[in-house]
């Protein structure tokens, strides 16, 4: 069975099988078809499976017009039939692993997943675990379930784990120079999925588990929110002690070793960064270890939406206006630069915030159409405006996103109070600037 599923991904000929088509599954997708893979795309939103079946990309870093060459070409398929499962040779799970309001890891995604292929599973094929997830999830939840039919993994078929390490929006950075990391519940799983990865990226690295793999993400993303954790909280000692947070970061970066610059912001966005350390903190914590970096880390990220909200409301009161019926336009509503995603986007948390304290509030996002945030038992839809020719109408600009293609020094000049949270005007001079 190995030779015969090892001899299919050398030649391109094994069947490959996308559970979530989202972020990370429609590029994975995408990368695989690419390179002459037939692949099905498992969806349970309708609406995926039919944008794809239109040809047509949902996902910003992935093109239609690729998206439309391998439909048409019969490389790429989607499908809500989870029972087409069984004719796949290899499994890859890209399905969310969101936190729950109490911040214990929710798998049931992953959970559902498993069950679906432990109804058609078959002895030869390789099933590849992609969410970010805490470190034992796929020896302790992934193998028992596709055991309960009587196969064994790595007997009768095969189990890794793959952590996903997509950045949305990087034009430079992508599947294929981003090297990919594998770990199998045996050596002959992960070099199986080593092979597999081998076809769409540039350099697979091995790593002696599964849970070795599973660990290797959070790491990377943890380390990320404390690194931020860490220049955030520089940026409220630098407001205490009346300096430049940025002047002191851009000095520091001149140090060629031993240091690397973060920057600070209104808070961290994104699926990764705000949960994934998460999921390590509460592993630990049922081995009775608290990681107290994480949790403060935690602490300072989460408490900068409410710092920028106090710096408007601070600023508004210098200049003899109050929050309540200010007119106020946020720039940006994604978490970050160029993409349209708003998961976990600070920018919400302070239109929530802004909202709470009855200031007017609009926002401009060339990338993100509509939002749409709940108040108590309410529901409100904003909609970018169209420009920003009447930027002096607004008692302030809050600058929340920093959109690259965007002249935010000739955009906001003229306005009456600009409240930067990303050194977007950097170089502009002036009292009605205040920056994090």
């Amino acid at each position: 069975m190995y030779r015969i599923l090892s001899n299919k991904i050398k030649n391109n000929e094994a069947k490959i099988g996308i559970m979530g088509l989202g972020y990370v599954g429609l590029p994975l997708a995408v990368a695989f078809a690419s390179e002459g893979f037939a692949v099905t795309g498992f969806e349970v939103d309708p609406a995926k499976v039919k944008a794809i079946k239109s040809k047509r990309s949902y996902i910003d870093d992935v093109d239609s017009k690729t998206v439309s060459a391998l439909v048409t070409s019969k490389k790429l398929n989607s499908t809500t039939d989870f029972s087409h499962l069984k004719n796949m040779d290899v499994i890859i799970i890209c399905v969310p692993t969101p936190l729950r309001k109490s911040k214990d890891p929710d798998v049931s995604y992953i959970v559902a997943s498993a069950e679906s292929i432990s109804k058609i599973v078959r002895e030869g094929q390789l099933i590849i675990l992609e969410s970010t997830t805490y470190p034992g999830t796929t020896k302790e939840i992934v193998q028992p379930l596709l055991e309960k039919g009587g196969l064994k993994c790595g007997k009768d078929l095969y189990l890794a784990f793959s952590p996903e390490r997509v950045d949305p929006g990087n034009k430079t950075y992508n599947i294929r120079n981003t090297p990919k990391v594998v770990g199998g519940i045996d050596l002959t799983s992960a070099d199986l999925a080593k092979d597999v990865y081998a076809k769409i990226t540039m350099k697979v690295c091995v790593v002696s588990s599964t849970e070795a793999a599973e660990m290797v993400k959070l790491l990377e993303n943890t380390f990320r929110a404390v690194n931020i954790g860490l220049v955030n909280e520089v940026a409220l000692m630098c407001d205490r002690l009346k300096l430049d947070c940025w002047e002191i970061i851009e000095a520091a970066a001149s140090k060629p070793f031993g240091y690397m610059p973060f920057y600070p912001g209104p808070g961290i966005g994104g699926h990764c960064i705000p949960l994934d350390p998460q999921y390590l903190s509460w592993k630990l914590k049922t081995l009775n270890f608290y990681s107290r970096f994480i949790e403060l880390a935690g602490e300072i990220n989460a408490k900068m939406p409410e710092y920028l909200v106090q710096k408007i409301v601070d600023s508004l009161n210098k200049k003899g206006k109050s929050i309540n019926g200010a007119a106020i336009l946020m720039l940006g509503m994604a978490y970050k630069k160029n993409i349209s995603d708003i998961r976990e986007s600070p920018a919400l948390d302070i239109l929530k915030l802004l909202i709470d304290k009855d200031a007017k509030i609009e926002y401009y996002d060339p990338f993100v159409p509509n939002v749409c945030v709940n108040i108590g038992s309410k529901q409100l839809k904003y909609s970018s405006i169209k420009d920003l020719k009447n930027i002096k109408k607004y008692d302030a600009v809050v600058i929340t996103t920093n959109h690259t293609d965007v002249d935010y020094c000739q955009i906001v000049k003229n306005a009456k109070l600009i409240i930067d949270s990303r050194n977007a005007t950097n170089g502009l001079k002036g009292n009605n600037i205040v920056r994090l």
